[in-house]
């Protein structure tokens, strides 16, 4: 393999069959979209397994050069020390173990992060931050943030900070994809928000400094195929990964 090819981690989640011969059995899985994204891109994509050791996470991201936290199920709101609402979906506690180990590590060893729906509200809750349980909790939220239909298509608008990463990447304004009903609601410190839908909604965090991780609200992975900026999150990703070379 070419030294130079930036390799991707991205977070798995467990998928449980529903029927079929193994009603109940559990798989190891990411959606294909993640992977073609980073093909696309120009990296080398490795699905990282959900684990309960710590020590063996640890040997996960060594094998890697960036991370991508991948979206998927509510997180749980225990970590942020509120109780469940009834509003809240699914939860996976092992999984949130698993991404905020995995997102801890990467701080740790200055690895970049691009995190994607979910993967944005791990690294708040992560670093000490949290996370609204579901849209109607925000006041003046108005934007359908779920849109129920074709993922590549965009729906809404999301407004951009000048002087920040996502500036840099997409412009001052972007159309994108959504499809969440939680939001991030504090933003740990260290972190900025640098993206908003027109209804106030955290739709962009990012760490300060040199270290680069992002988290983004919507779904590039379900655009990139025909739209270039949506392309260009996972281009970014893998320049900073070419930095670690």
């Amino acid at each position: 393999m070419d030294k130079n090819k930036v390799i991707v981690g991205i977070s798995g989640s467990y998928i449980i069959d529903n029927g079929g011969m193994f009603p109940g059995y559990k798989r190891a899985y990411v959606n294909d979209d993640y992977v073609d994204s980073v093909v696309r891109a120009g990296g080398v994509p490795y699905i990282i397994p959900i684990v309960h050791d710590k020590e063996i996470i640890k040997e996960q991201l060594k094998n890697v050069d960036v991370l991508i936290l991948s979206g998927g199920q509510d997180v749980n709101p225990l970590l942020w020390g509120e109780e469940p609402s009834s509003k809240l979906g699914e939860v996976l506690t092992i999984r949130d173990e698993f991404d905020i180990q995995l997102m801890k590590i990467a701080n740790e060893i200055k690895m970049p992060v691009l995190g994607i729906c979910r993967g944005e509200q791990i690294i708040a809750v992560a670093n000490g931050g949290s996370l609204y349980q579901d849209i109607s909790f925000i006041e003046k939220a108005y934007i359908k943030h779920n849109q129920g239909h074709s993922p590549n298509i965009p729906t809404h608008t999301v407004e951009i900070e000048k002087d920040s990463k996502l500036y840099e990447i997409l412009g001052d304004k972007v159309l994108t994809n959504s499809f969440h009903h939680l939001g991030v609601k504090d933003v740990p410190q260290g972190y900025s928000i640098v993206a908003r839908s027109k209804d106030g909604v955290i739709e962009g965090i990012e760490k300060e400094g040199d270290h680069f991780v992002l988290g983004v609200q919507w779904h590039p992975e379900m655009m990139s195929k025909d739209n270039e900026d949506m392309l260009n999150i996972f281009k970014r990703l893998i320049d900073e990964g070419k930095k670690r070379k």
